[in-house]
């Protein structure tokens, strides 16, 4: 027999303000909206950031190992990388011995812009009056429900995958 509390209860779980997937979007869109007129100084939007972020780290990067870093397609991240190249911040060419991969490459000037680059965290850790360790722990977390849902058995595209370095 369920009690009354229990179906309060369950009736409250279905409130917006209890939904997980809602408090994410809200957060996504809020946070990536505060990082974009810092990253149109760099001349950037905010998934070529990611990328560039990626390719900071090391470079040349094939398509498919950027793909499973930012846990994107490679069909969703081609008509982006083809905007970074005509930017001249990266070049795009085939890998000798295996002409399916694609050699994503940083120019000077896409190494360059890294100098920019760094002063951003700090500013979008000013802009939400957030701490270093503040960050580090919504980080922390969010890697974590990321892993959750992987553990989920959610194996459609749409659910991430932490292979290959997709926690960064």
């Amino acid at each position: 027999m369920t009690s009354v509390s229990e179906t309060t209860q369950d009736t409250d779980d279905l409130l917006l303000e209890r939904q997980l997937c809602f408090a994410l979007t809200v957060a996504s869109r809020s946070v990536v909206g505060v990082y974009k007129p810092v990253l149109e100084r760099l001349g950037l939007t905010h998934p070529q950031y990611l990328v560039m972020l990626a390719l900071w780290e090391r470079s040349p990067r094939t398509l498919k190992d950027i793909s499973d870093s930012l846990l994107h397609e490679p069909a969703t991240l081609s008509p982006l990388l083809k905007r970074l190249e005509e930017a001249k911040l990266i070049t795009r060419e085939r890998v000798t011995g295996n002409e399916r991969a694609l050699a994503i490459r940083l120019t000077d000037k896409g190494a360059a812009l890294r100098e920019q680059a760094t002063a951003v965290p700090g500013e979008i850790r000013e802009r939400l009056q957030l701490s270093r360790e503040e960050v580090a722990e919504l980080h922390q977390a969010m890697t974590g429900l990321i892993a959750a849902t992987q553990r989920s058995g959610a194996h459609s595209s749409d659910a991430p995958s932490m292979e290959n370095g997709g926690s960064r």
